[in-house]
């Protein structure tokens, strides 16, 4: 049977550390151990980033919304998960997203001193920690100069995935159909269209306050479950499938 030590050392900011090395800060590190209902708040956005927080059990939801408020991404991530590292050092030090309990959450903090002191006094703790960031940056890096797609079915696709923080899991995109349309430099027929010609490929499927289902092809890198509803606000889920 796991247990809360096991799942700890799953966590990316301590792999690779001995059972030995974990014990040792685990008596000199304050851990603050917290038990959330599903529906809680867990964190705001623009909330300071005074600490390290890790789900070890549970899901929780991710809220970032657009600087203008035009449209919100949420995304459900399990655990075991660090939320938000970054934001405990840099010019922005407060969270980007909104987090809420999906489920019943359990997670532990570690404070950004004990951190600096104790945690990153560890070689591998530091280079995990930079390691978290490098990716990160690396991964947004590479958003950004990616060759843009020609076909507007795609350029929706890249557009989802460019506002998630993980390609995998479930998603939900609220969005007017005319703000969509505008980000992709597209009319808001054109967009309609390409959602139905996805329908007739078989890529999606679309019903009007339903859902649309994305089954994955070979010119297309993930697949997705996509739901959204046609009237004032379009609403999109994604979840990422593995083919059977």
């Amino acid at each position: 049977m796991e247990t809360m030590f096991d799942t700890l050392l799953q966590l990316p900011l301590f792999q690779g550390l001995a059972h030995e090395d974990f014990t040792c800060i685990l008596e000199k590190v304050k851990l603050h151990f917290t038990k959330h209902k599903a529906g809680e708040v867990l964190l705001k956005k623009n909330t300071p980033c005074h600490e390290l927080i890790f789900v070890l059990k549970g899901e929780v939801t991710a809220t970032t919304s657009a600087a203008d408020d035009s449209y919100t991404l949420t995304e459900y991530l399990p655990a075991p998960l660090l939320i938000e590292p970054q934001p405990l050092f840099g010019m922005k030090t407060s969270y980007a997203s909104t987090y809420l309990a999906n489920t019943e959450v359990y997670t532990v903090s570690i404070g950004k001193t004990f951190a600096l002191k104790e945690l990153f006094s560890y070689d591998i703790s530091r280079l995990n920690y930079m390691n978290i960031i490098s990716n990160r940056a690396q991964m947004l890096h590479s958003r950004l100069w990616s060759v843009s797609p020609d076909s507007l079915e795609a350029r929706i696709s890249c557009f989802l995935l460019s506002h998630a923080e993980r390609p995998s899991g479930r998603k939900e995109l609220k969005i007017k159909m005319e703000d969509l349309a505008q980000i992709l430099n597209e009319t808001r027929i054109s967009v309609s269209k390409a959602l139905n010609e996805m329908q007739e490929k078989g890529l999606v499927e679309l019903h009007r306050g339903g859902r649309l289902w994305c089954r994955k092809r070979k010119s297309y890198k993930h697949s997705f479950y996509l739901s959204f509803y046609l009237e004032r606000n379009m609403k999109f889920f994604l979840n990422k499938r593995k083919d059977k």
